[in-house]
Protein backbone atom coordinates (compact mmCIF):
# COMPACT_ATOMS: atom_id res chain seq x y z
CA UNK A 1 0.00 0.00 0.00
CA UNK A 2 2.91 2.02 0.79
CA UNK A 3 4.31 1.58 -2.71
CA UNK A 4 1.32 2.52 -4.24
CA UNK A 5 0.77 5.79 -2.39
CA UNK A 6 4.53 6.82 -3.07
CA UNK A 7 3.80 5.68 -6.78
CA UNK A 8 0.76 7.90 -6.78
CA UNK A 9 2.75 10.90 -5.60
CA UNK A 10 5.18 10.66 -8.04
CA UNK A 11 3.03 11.15 -10.91
CA UNK A 12 0.84 13.75 -9.54
CA UNK A 13 3.77 16.07 -8.93
CA UNK A 14 5.23 14.89 -12.33
CA UNK A 15 1.70 15.51 -13.93
CA UNK A 16 1.61 19.41 -12.26
CA UNK A 17 4.94 20.02 -13.47
CA UNK A 18 4.00 19.08 -16.91
CA UNK A 19 0.83 21.24 -16.57
CA UNK A 20 3.07 24.27 -15.91
CA UNK A 21 5.66 24.11 -18.53
CA UNK A 22 5.03 26.29 -21.76
CA UNK A 23 3.85 23.50 -24.93
CA UNK A 24 5.80 24.63 -28.01
CA UNK A 25 3.14 24.02 -30.55
CA UNK A 26 3.55 24.84 -34.56
CA UNK A 27 5.28 28.13 -35.82
CA UNK A 28 2.53 30.37 -36.82
CA UNK A 29 2.95 33.98 -38.26
CA UNK A 30 0.89 37.23 -36.37
CA UNK A 31 1.01 40.62 -37.85
CA UNK A 32 2.34 43.09 -36.07
CA UNK A 33 1.44 46.84 -35.23
CA UNK A 34 3.50 47.84 -37.64
CA UNK A 35 2.30 45.79 -40.58
CA UNK A 36 5.22 43.10 -40.31
CA UNK A 37 4.95 39.63 -39.85
CA UNK A 38 6.19 37.75 -36.61
CA UNK A 39 7.00 33.62 -36.12
CA UNK A 40 5.02 32.42 -32.87
CA UNK A 41 6.54 29.51 -31.76
CA UNK A 42 10.37 30.15 -32.43
CA UNK A 43 12.92 32.01 -29.88
CA UNK A 44 15.27 34.39 -31.33
CA UNK A 45 18.71 32.76 -32.18
CA UNK A 46 21.11 33.45 -29.19
CA UNK A 47 23.90 35.24 -29.55
CA UNK A 48 27.23 33.52 -30.50
CA UNK A 49 30.23 34.82 -28.43
CA UNK A 50 33.00 35.07 -31.30
CA UNK A 51 35.75 32.83 -30.19
CA UNK A 52 39.05 34.18 -28.65
CA UNK A 53 41.63 34.79 -31.04
CA UNK A 54 45.40 32.44 -31.04
CA UNK A 55 48.40 33.59 -30.60
CA UNK A 56 48.90 33.20 -34.67
CA UNK A 57 46.08 35.27 -35.25
CA UNK A 58 46.79 38.17 -33.26
CA UNK A 59 50.91 37.80 -34.90
CA UNK A 60 49.35 38.27 -38.30
CA UNK A 61 46.59 40.93 -37.27
CA UNK A 62 49.94 42.35 -36.07
CA UNK A 63 51.83 42.31 -39.02
CA UNK A 64 48.81 43.16 -41.40
CA UNK A 65 48.58 46.24 -39.57
CA UNK A 66 52.26 47.48 -39.71
CA UNK A 67 52.84 45.98 -43.30
CA UNK A 68 51.83 49.67 -44.62
CA UNK A 69 54.92 50.75 -44.13
CA UNK A 70 56.54 48.79 -47.10
CA UNK A 71 53.81 49.73 -49.69
CA UNK A 72 56.42 52.16 -51.47
CA UNK A 73 58.57 48.86 -51.51
CA UNK A 74 55.50 46.87 -53.53
CA UNK A 75 55.95 49.09 -56.72
CA UNK A 76 59.60 48.81 -57.10
CA UNK A 77 60.96 46.00 -59.65
CA UNK A 78 61.47 43.89 -56.42
CA UNK A 79 58.01 44.72 -55.62
CA UNK A 80 56.83 43.40 -58.73
CA UNK A 81 58.84 40.15 -59.04
CA UNK A 82 58.07 39.27 -55.35
CA UNK A 83 54.49 39.87 -56.21
CA UNK A 84 54.52 37.32 -59.31
CA UNK A 85 56.16 35.08 -56.74
CA UNK A 86 53.58 34.99 -54.42
CA UNK A 87 50.98 34.46 -56.93
CA UNK A 88 52.74 31.17 -58.00
CA UNK A 89 53.21 30.29 -54.73
CA UNK A 90 48.87 30.89 -53.85
CA UNK A 91 50.05 32.44 -50.64
CA UNK A 92 47.83 34.29 -47.94
CA UNK A 93 50.05 37.13 -47.28
CA UNK A 94 50.22 40.39 -49.29
CA UNK A 95 53.32 42.10 -50.79
CA UNK A 96 53.89 44.38 -47.91
CA UNK A 97 53.37 41.63 -45.04
CA UNK A 98 56.42 39.65 -47.10
CA UNK A 99 58.54 42.38 -46.78
CA UNK A 100 57.69 43.24 -42.91
CA UNK A 101 58.67 39.22 -42.07
CA UNK A 102 61.63 40.16 -44.03
CA UNK A 103 62.84 42.96 -42.04
CA UNK A 104 61.72 41.60 -38.75
CA UNK A 105 64.22 38.27 -39.44
CA UNK A 106 66.86 41.13 -40.22
CA UNK A 107 66.72 42.56 -37.25
CA UNK A 108 66.33 39.05 -35.30
CA UNK A 109 69.68 38.00 -36.56
CA UNK A 110 70.95 41.35 -35.73
CA UNK A 111 69.91 41.49 -32.43
CA UNK A 112 71.26 37.50 -31.90
CA UNK A 113 74.83 38.65 -33.43
CA UNK A 114 75.41 41.54 -31.72
CA UNK A 115 74.78 40.14 -28.31
CA UNK A 116 76.52 37.33 -28.80
CA UNK A 117 79.02 37.99 -31.26
CA UNK A 118 82.93 39.08 -30.32
CA UNK A 119 83.40 42.06 -31.22
CA UNK A 120 86.70 40.81 -34.20
CA UNK A 121 83.73 39.05 -35.96
CA UNK A 122 80.76 41.47 -35.48
CA UNK A 123 80.65 42.86 -38.89
CA UNK A 124 80.93 39.19 -40.27
CA UNK A 125 78.32 38.09 -38.17
CA UNK A 126 76.27 41.34 -38.87
CA UNK A 127 76.42 41.16 -42.93
CA UNK A 128 75.24 37.04 -42.33
CA UNK A 129 72.04 37.94 -40.43
CA UNK A 130 71.21 40.44 -42.57
CA UNK A 131 71.71 38.06 -45.71
CA UNK A 132 70.25 34.93 -43.61
CA UNK A 133 66.83 37.40 -42.31
CA UNK A 134 66.60 38.21 -46.36
CA UNK A 135 66.95 34.91 -47.74
CA UNK A 136 65.44 32.78 -45.50
CA UNK A 137 61.57 33.93 -46.43
CA UNK A 138 63.02 33.76 -49.96
CA UNK A 139 63.62 30.06 -49.46
CA UNK A 140 60.70 29.57 -48.25
CA UNK A 141 58.84 31.29 -51.25
CA UNK A 142 60.69 29.06 -53.42
CA UNK A 143 59.78 25.69 -51.78
CA UNK A 144 56.21 26.72 -52.29
CA UNK A 145 56.41 27.71 -55.86
CA UNK A 146 58.42 24.39 -56.57
CA UNK A 147 55.38 22.35 -54.05
CA UNK A 148 52.60 23.86 -56.10
CA UNK A 149 54.70 23.15 -59.72
CA UNK A 150 54.95 19.60 -58.86
CA UNK A 151 50.92 19.69 -57.83
CA UNK A 152 50.64 20.80 -61.25
CA UNK A 153 52.55 18.20 -62.81
CA UNK A 154 51.11 15.52 -60.82
CA UNK A 155 47.28 16.54 -62.12
CA UNK A 156 47.26 18.21 -65.22
CA UNK A 157 47.25 14.62 -67.30
CA UNK A 158 44.03 13.70 -65.41
CA UNK A 159 42.68 17.07 -65.31
CA UNK A 160 42.88 17.22 -69.54
CA UNK A 161 41.53 13.26 -69.89
CA UNK A 162 38.68 14.37 -67.94
CA UNK A 163 37.91 17.36 -70.31
CA UNK A 164 38.19 15.08 -73.00
CA UNK A 165 35.92 12.71 -72.08
CA UNK A 166 33.56 15.53 -71.32
CA UNK A 167 34.34 17.07 -74.89
CA UNK A 168 33.95 13.45 -76.53
CA UNK A 169 30.47 12.98 -74.64
CA UNK A 170 28.97 16.36 -76.35
CA UNK A 171 30.34 18.89 -74.34
CA UNK A 172 31.58 22.04 -75.42
CA UNK A 173 34.72 23.44 -73.90
CA UNK A 174 33.73 25.92 -71.83
CA UNK A 175 30.39 23.04 -70.11
CA UNK A 176 33.35 20.81 -70.08
CA UNK A 177 35.75 22.99 -68.25
CA UNK A 178 32.48 24.09 -65.78
CA UNK A 179 31.62 20.43 -65.44
CA UNK A 180 35.16 19.36 -64.11
CA UNK A 181 35.42 22.39 -62.01
CA UNK A 182 32.20 21.63 -60.20
CA UNK A 183 32.36 17.41 -59.97
CA UNK A 184 36.70 17.50 -58.73
CA UNK A 185 38.42 17.35 -55.95
CA UNK A 186 39.90 20.97 -54.77
CA UNK A 187 43.28 21.11 -56.26
CA UNK A 188 46.03 23.83 -57.58
CA UNK A 189 45.10 22.97 -61.15
CA UNK A 190 41.02 22.88 -60.29
CA UNK A 191 41.72 26.29 -58.41
CA UNK A 192 43.23 27.71 -61.59
CA UNK A 193 40.85 26.63 -63.99
CA UNK A 194 37.75 27.88 -61.98
CA UNK A 195 39.89 31.32 -61.80
CA UNK A 196 40.34 31.63 -65.79
CA UNK A 197 36.75 30.31 -66.08
CA UNK A 198 35.28 32.98 -64.11
CA UNK A 199 37.86 35.45 -65.69
CA UNK A 200 35.93 34.52 -69.30
CA UNK A 201 32.74 34.57 -67.69
CA UNK A 202 33.34 38.42 -66.55
CA UNK A 203 34.47 39.41 -70.56
CA UNK A 204 37.58 38.09 -70.89
CA UNK A 205 38.87 36.33 -74.03
CA UNK A 206 39.14 32.72 -74.26
CA UNK A 207 42.97 33.07 -75.57
CA UNK A 208 43.81 35.53 -73.06
CA UNK A 209 42.33 33.68 -69.90
CA UNK A 210 44.64 30.55 -71.47
CA UNK A 211 47.64 32.93 -72.05
CA UNK A 212 47.70 34.29 -68.91
CA UNK A 213 47.58 31.44 -67.00
CA UNK A 214 50.23 29.68 -68.66
CA UNK A 215 51.81 33.06 -68.20
CA UNK A 216 51.33 32.37 -64.29
CA UNK A 217 53.26 29.45 -63.95
CA UNK A 218 55.48 29.35 -66.69
CA UNK A 219 55.59 25.63 -66.88
CA UNK A 220 56.00 23.98 -70.68
CA UNK A 221 53.15 21.57 -69.56
CA UNK A 222 50.72 24.10 -68.83
CA UNK A 223 52.33 26.14 -71.73
CA UNK A 224 52.00 23.38 -73.95
CA UNK A 225 48.22 22.92 -72.22
CA UNK A 226 46.99 26.35 -73.12
CA UNK A 227 48.82 26.71 -76.57
CA UNK A 228 46.95 23.55 -77.90
CA UNK A 229 43.25 24.97 -76.76
CA UNK A 230 44.72 28.77 -78.40
CA UNK A 231 45.45 26.90 -81.73
CA UNK A 232 42.21 24.68 -81.79
CA UNK A 233 39.94 27.75 -81.30
CA UNK A 234 41.97 30.06 -84.01
CA UNK A 235 42.02 27.34 -86.51
CA UNK A 236 38.43 25.72 -86.59
CA UNK A 237 40.03 22.25 -85.23
CA UNK A 238 38.35 19.69 -83.14
CA UNK A 239 38.90 20.35 -79.25
CA UNK A 240 38.38 16.76 -78.75
CA UNK A 241 41.09 15.34 -80.88
CA UNK A 242 43.31 18.25 -79.57
CA UNK A 243 42.76 17.08 -75.75
CA UNK A 244 43.36 13.57 -76.28
CA UNK A 245 46.39 14.05 -78.32
CA UNK A 246 47.62 16.62 -75.82
CA UNK A 247 46.93 13.87 -72.66
CA UNK A 248 48.65 11.49 -74.34
CA UNK A 249 51.86 13.43 -74.63
CA UNK A 250 51.07 14.66 -71.11
CA UNK A 251 51.52 11.20 -69.98
CA UNK A 252 54.57 10.33 -71.93
CA UNK A 253 56.13 13.33 -70.29
CA UNK A 254 55.24 12.40 -67.06
CA UNK A 255 56.61 8.70 -67.66
CA UNK A 256 59.82 10.38 -68.42
CA UNK A 257 60.22 11.96 -65.54
CA UNK A 258 59.54 9.62 -63.73
CA UNK A 259 62.41 7.28 -65.39
CA UNK A 260 64.57 10.23 -64.57
CA UNK A 261 63.93 10.00 -61.25
CA UNK A 262 64.32 6.65 -60.96
CA UNK A 263 67.57 6.84 -62.13
CA UNK A 264 68.77 9.91 -60.28
CA UNK A 265 67.72 8.13 -57.27
CA UNK A 266 71.38 5.72 -56.92
CA UNK A 267 72.83 8.62 -56.92
CA UNK A 268 71.15 10.80 -54.43
CA UNK A 269 71.29 7.28 -52.04
CA UNK A 270 75.38 7.52 -52.88
CA UNK A 271 76.01 9.92 -50.08
CA UNK A 272 74.20 8.82 -47.08
CA UNK A 273 75.45 5.27 -48.26
CA UNK A 274 78.83 6.49 -47.80
CA UNK A 275 78.46 8.55 -44.29
CA UNK A 276 76.08 6.62 -42.45
CA UNK A 277 75.25 3.00 -43.49
CA UNK A 278 78.93 1.74 -44.68
CA UNK A 279 80.81 2.87 -41.47
CA UNK A 280 78.00 0.90 -39.46
CA UNK A 281 78.39 -2.10 -41.37
CA UNK A 282 82.19 -1.79 -41.11
CA UNK A 283 82.17 -1.45 -37.45
CA UNK A 284 79.75 -4.43 -36.61
CA UNK A 285 82.44 -6.37 -39.55
CA UNK A 286 85.66 -4.85 -37.98
CA UNK A 287 84.74 -4.41 -34.57
CA UNK A 288 85.04 -8.20 -33.00
CA UNK A 289 87.81 -8.78 -34.62
CA UNK A 290 89.72 -5.63 -33.78
CA UNK A 291 88.35 -6.49 -30.35
CA UNK A 292 89.85 -10.18 -30.61
CA UNK A 293 92.94 -8.82 -31.94
CA UNK A 294 93.12 -6.71 -28.63
CA UNK A 295 92.85 -9.68 -26.44
CA UNK A 296 94.32 -12.12 -27.90
CA UNK A 297 97.33 -10.32 -29.79
CA UNK A 298 99.26 -13.11 -31.64
CA UNK A 299 102.52 -10.76 -31.94
CA UNK A 300 102.73 -10.95 -28.17
CA UNK A 301 103.07 -14.41 -28.52
CA UNK A 302 105.56 -14.50 -31.30
CA UNK A 303 107.83 -11.78 -29.30
CA UNK A 304 107.69 -14.14 -25.92
CA UNK A 305 108.72 -17.60 -27.84
CA UNK A 306 111.55 -15.74 -28.95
Amino acid sequence: MLVLSLMFAFFAVFALALAFMPVRGRPTLKLTPAGGLTVEGIEPPVAVKPKKKGPLQIILGVIGKLAFFNKPLAALPLGRRVARDMAMSRTVLSIEEFFLIKEVLILAFLWMSVTSAPKDMLLFCALMSFAAGYMVPELWLKARIKKVRNAILRELPDTVDLLGLCVNAGLDFMMALKYVVEKSHASVIVEELRSMMQEINVGKPRRDALRDMARKYEMPDLSTFSRTLIQADRMGTSVSEALNILSEDMREARFRRGEAMALKAPLKMLIPLLFFIFPVVAILVAGPIFLDFIQNNPLQALGAGK
